[in-house]
């Protein structure tokens, strides 16, 4: 194990979600106990390799181990400009860097069966040799061989920030997928995946408007929802199984959906509009199940940006207040890159990262290998 010196509390966290939008970077200082971000950036991939990414995470392609390859250094080199772009925007000699925790890019989930696996390429050597600060990297695959998930790993980080003894709280992270994070104000913490979150809305809103994303919500409030096609969409087995779980694009993704001879019958904008109540009951559902006490709704992710999506929430969910991180200072587009800064932190200091009640591994585990950098 390196030794860490607590007078370096740098850190920084990366992290590319399901919805590939970019990959989040944030420079953060752990010095006195406390968590204080610094700098933060959103680094864009480049539109040919976004677009080859989201054609493997939804099964569209098929790639050989030599393109795999070539696959996981371009992405490795994409991950060191964003490392290098925010050390530069932050003014801090990478001297001063204890560890650049990358979470990589998921591509392949699958923590069930005789032979698990969840795959996150993004070289970090690639990263620690241009960048010259020590990456921690491939953090899920410990907890995958524990008999864990492997995934959600933010509701640790949600608890040292956000739960309070007196006040029980959800927090509710909007990525591609979406997960709760169930803070009762115990040492009791439940999180899972809920099922999609801005994925499939992403995927359609490509599809029919040739945009990455629907803004604000607008071609989803452009349609009705069908109630026919979204029982079918919520009759999923995933729904009604118990955590600890965990999902990805490579499950719910737009085959999945035209599986459904109804989406078919649809209008384009009628079927956005069906997406976007589909995330907005299964996350309802998620909570009136696990977390029917909790009176607070703290959302972050790229979806809090959503205001169709937030309206939604707060209607399925009330009397529950339903607001964003941004209202106690955190800023909800990097929450995740935080939390892999901390566990990098975490590996170096030899701590756990995981929580078993929420990955179902057999024990607590340091996650993470240690790429080092050149001497």
């Amino acid at each position: 194990m390196l030794a860490l010196d607590d007078s370096h509390g740098l850190y920084i966290g990366m992290m590319s979600g399901t919805s590939v939008d970019g990959i989040d970077a944030a420079l953060v200082d752990f010095r006195d106990g406390g968590v204080h971000t610094i700098k933060t950036l959103v680094h864009p991939w480049p539109d040919t390799l976004r677009t080859r990414i989201l054609a493997l995470m939804q099964n569209q392609v098929r790639i050989s181990l030599d393109d795999y390859g070539r696959l996981d250094v371009a992405m490795g080199a994409c991950f060191a400009d964003a490392a290098q772009n925010l050390i530069e925007q932050a003014n801090v000699p990478a001297s001063r860097i204890r560890a650049i925790g990358s979470h990589g890019q998921t591509l392949r989930h699958h923590p069930h069966g005789e032979h698990p696996f969840t795959l996150q390429p993004g070289d970090p050597s690639v990263i620690a040799e241009r960048c010259g600060i020590n990456v921690v990297a491939h953090f899920r695959q410990t907890d995958v061989a524990a008999s864990g998930q492997g995934a959600p790993l933010l509701p640790a980080m949600h608890a040292r920030l956000l739960a309070t003894p007196d006040h029980p709280r959800v927090v509710l992270n909007l990525g591609g997928i979406a997960n709760i994070s169930v803070l009762n104000g115990d040492d009791h913490i439940l999180g899972f995946d809920t099922g999609p979150g801005n994925g499939l809305l992403d995927a359609w809103c490509l599809r029919h408007r040739g945009e990455i994303f629907d803004r604000d919500g607008a071609f989803a409030a452009s349609g009705q929802v069908d109630a026919a096609l979204l029982q079918s969409l919520l009759a999923d087995p995933y729904f009604a199984a118990h955590p600890p779980k965990s999902t990805g694009r490579e499950h719910f993704c737009l085959a999945w959906l035209e599986a459904q001879p109804r989406s078919a019958e649809l209008t384009p904008a009628d079927v956005q509009a069906t997406l976007l109540e589909l995330t907005v009951q299964s996350v309802r559902a998620a909570i009136l199940r696990h977390a029917q006490a909790n009176t607070e709704v703290l959302v972050c992710g790229g979806g809090v940006h959503n205001s169709v999506v937030m309206r939604r929430l707060s209607e399925s969910l009330a009397p529950r207040l339903v607001r964003s991180t941004a209202t106690l200072g955190i800023d909800p587009d990097f929450l995740e890159a935080l939390a892999f800064a901390w566990l990098a932190r975490q590996r170096l200091l030899g701590k756990p990262g995981n929580l078993p009640a929420v990955t179902g591994a057999c024990g607590s585990r340091v996650l993470g290998a240690i790429y080092a950098a050149p001497r």
